[in-house]
């Protein structure tokens, strides 16, 4: 691979405040890199002497996600972890061998200690803890069935995480539709609402909004500025879901809509899963609102007591979930470790692909990507909209944590000034990556999740491009009136 090196030193020793500019606040991960540079002069990243074929790697793993499940499913399935490992490859020996180790280490260890670990202990948690959870009993897949499902699951994504909602729900929604004939446009919306747009309002919801987090943004943020957005799009969507599936139900055979047998009265099986979950979201808020000011220093990169102690109480949960939940229950929940081992092999690509184009970013209009921060900004104000639709738009065809993390630093990566002046910015940014992550199956990581289990049940699913056609009808239009009402 010919790789191209801009002219000009691309890393300095830290010192202190120009550091501090570039890189936040390493108690939480603000910024592009944290403020883990201060002190002992470790070498930091300058975006602005990186050309743009440093950024190969990140579209390299992004798009394998994207195109190899769809031309070799079999072969993604097998060596996905693999691939990842490849494409991190090709961004960390060519880097160390030009730029040194020390520079390669230190910027694993920021996004590893600060951002990938985190991520994968709260998603590690959360599908732990709602994979204990299981819902029995008679369901009949009626219209208001089927909408008080959607609804009961967008309302709960934001606090057991769309992965967790939509692991606990799906299984019951198509058990309660498995004898109609009409049920794709069931599981499409229940991926619209229940694994994306129902996780708008906490940190827990939605990865992206827990980067947000762990960049510094409040927990209780996304809830004061996404409620109101939130609650139109999910409105608009149950009520077309309603109408739709009510007109669908109608042309059902009748005896395909009637349950037969002794009803089993409705249940939930591992009721402590629902006490565990309440100690992971105590957990979560608990290192934002406790700041005892201790921090642990790993090769320059702080590491702050309050975010060791969440994740050390987050894998303490997962495991009493564990022990607590009976494996039979587990069992017929379908419950495997192979989605979040997925996962955790692709997003440790992810993470470290996207430090050089995080770098460039946070170069702004220095920096190679100078073009992007151009589309956003207006003589050096936000043009909102805009961000709205790019971070939308990248989150629906590569993956909307990431392209979060993007944006946010394209915003400038101070969360202090994202939450007051910029709010509106940052709400963008926010309802960008959550709503715009539902536009494809690769959006999001429980669509694809959703999408499977739906086909092991029989469900013909549409293609990838068949379910873009579902978003651009019902989605699209939703968008368009968010602009309107919220972003110009």
């Amino acid at each position: 691979m010919g790789w191209v090196l801009a002219a000009g030193p691309a890393w300095a020793a830290a010192d202190g405040a120009a550091d501090h500019g570039a890189h936040g606040n390493g108690a939480h991960g603000n910024g592009a890199h944290g403020d883990g540079a201060h002190g002992g002069g470790v070498p930091h990243l300058d975006g602005a002497a990186l050309d743009l074929i440093w950024v190969v790697p990140f579209a390299g793993i992004l798009l394998s996600i994207a195109l190899f499940p769809l031309i070799r499913p079999h072969f993604w399935h097998d060596h996905f972890g693999k691939v990842s490992a490849f494409w991190a490859a090709a961004f960390l020996v060519p880097f160390a061998l030009v730029f040194g180790w020390q520079l390669a280490l230190y910027e694993v260890l920021h996004v590893a200690l600060l951002e990938y670990i985190p991520f994968i202990i709260l998603l590690g948690a959360l599908f732990t803890v709602a994979g204990g959870v299981r819902l029995t009993g008679s369901l009949v897949g009626t219209p208001a069935v089927n909408t008080g499902i959607l609804l009961i699951g967008t309302a709960i994504a934001s606090w057991m995480g769309t992965t967790g909602a939509a692991m606990l729900l799906i299984r019951p929604l198509l058990r309660a539709n498995e004898r109609r004939r009409h049920k794709v446009h069931t599981v499409v919306f229940f991926i619209f609402l229940v694994a994306n747009i129902g996780g708008s309002l906490t940190p827990l919801g939605d990865p992206p909004l827990f980067l947000g987090f762990l960049k510094g943004v409040s927990f209780f943020w996304p809830a004061t500025y996404m409620l109101i957005p939130m609650l139109v799009v999910s409105a608009i969507l149950l009520v077309t879901y309603f109408v739709i599936d009510t007109w669908l139900h109608r042309k059902e055979d009748p005896e395909a809509t009637r349950v037969e047998g002794e009803q089993t009265p409705l249940g939930i099986e591992g009721g402590v899963n629902i006490l565990l979950l309440a100690g992971v979201v105590a957990s979560v808020l608990m290192s934002g609102v406790w700041q005892p000011g201790i921090e642990f220093t790993v090769y320059g990169v702080h590491v702050a007591l309050q975010n060791l102690t969440r994740d050390v109480s987050l894998i303490s949960l997962a495991l009493a979930s564990w022990l607590l939940t009976s494996q039979e229950s587990r069992r017929q929940n379908g419950f495997t470790w192979f989605p979040i081992i997925e996962v955790g092999k692709l997003f440790a690509a992810i993470f470290i692909t996207i430090i050089p184009a995080i770098a460039i970013l946070r170069a702004g209009t220095d920096g190679a990507l100078d073009f992007v921060v151009a589309a956003v900004s207006d003589n050096g104000e936000p043009r909102v909209a805009m961000y709205f639709w790019l971070t939308g738009i990248l989150s629906s065809f590569l993956d909307n944590a990431p392209t979060y993390l993007v944006f946010f630093n394209t915003a400038g990566g101070d969360p202090e000034a994202l939450m007051g002046p910029f709010a509106q910015t940052l709400l963008a940014i926010s309802a960008g990556a959550v709503f715009m992550g539902a536009n494809t199956y690769i959006g999001n990581a429980p669509n694809f999740m959703v999408r499977s289990i739906a086909q092991e049940r029989g469900v013909a699913m549409p293609s990838f491009f068949g379910y873009m056609g579902w978003s651009a009808v019902f989605l699209l239009p939703c968008f368009a009136l968010v602009t309107w009402l919220f972003f110009l």
